[in-house]
């Protein structure tokens, strides 16, 4: 079993973890970190790295919130500037079309907490990736774990140094090369073919 903390629209590095599990345990019960991949993602657009942060309702200061008890802040309209984002940065790439049907749903539907959308990104990926992987949640925190723990992924200055080899993206004639981006990155990109390079 491999634990990890479901984040919006992984990166790259999470996903390279996923692939090989042959279990998937959702840490469910962690406090909510600020500047972590939870509720953010970074795609490729004509600029270079861009940010898909989703809002959520801000902690009081004395408080700590367990992720799975963050709320979205839907007071505007944030799931349709990532779906425009998205289809700007990657509506000429090879493989975007054959995925956008199914990702509608995603940002047309309204959520309440942050981890229904994470689950829900998951749930894509693993429908795109073509994943028999089981997973569950976990019911209480796991403080130590004999299981394989990822967790740390979760966090943007816990990255390992090496990631996938490089593959084409949209814009790398401009930028270069720009490691471990959002999954969606590589999948518009390679499609089917994800997996080999995972």
């Amino acid at each position: 079993m491999s634990l990890f903390i479901p984040t919006y629209f992984s990166p790259i590095s999470q996903y390279s973890e996923i692939v090989k599990a042959d279990e998937i345990v959702f840490e469910m019960e962690d406090n909510f970190q600020k500047q972590g991949y939870r509720n953010r993602c970074y795609i490729y657009n004509s600029n270079g790295k861009q940010l898909l942060s989703i809002p959520v309702k801000h902690l009081t200061k004395d408080k700590r919130k367990k992720t799975k008890d963050t709320l979205v802040e839907n007071n505007f309209p944030w799931q349709d500037q990532h779906f425009k984002s998205l289809q700007i940065a990657y509506r000429t790439s090879p493989f975007f079309e054959f995925y956008e049907d199914d990702l509608v749903p995603i940002f047309e539907k309204k959520y309440k907490y942050l981890q229904d959308i994470n689950i829900d990104t998951f749930l894509f990926l693993k429908d795109a990736l073509q994943l028999e992987t089981d997973f569950s949640l976990t019911k209480e925190y796991q403080v130590e774990t004999t299981e394989k723990d990822f967790r740390l992924l979760a966090e943007i200055k816990h990255q390992p140094e090496k990631l996938v080899e490089k593959y084409i993206q949209m814009f790398d004639d401009k930028h270069g090369f720009i490691p471990n981006l959002s999954i969606l990155d590589l999948l518009f990109m390679e499609g089917p073919n994800t997996i080999s390079y995972l």
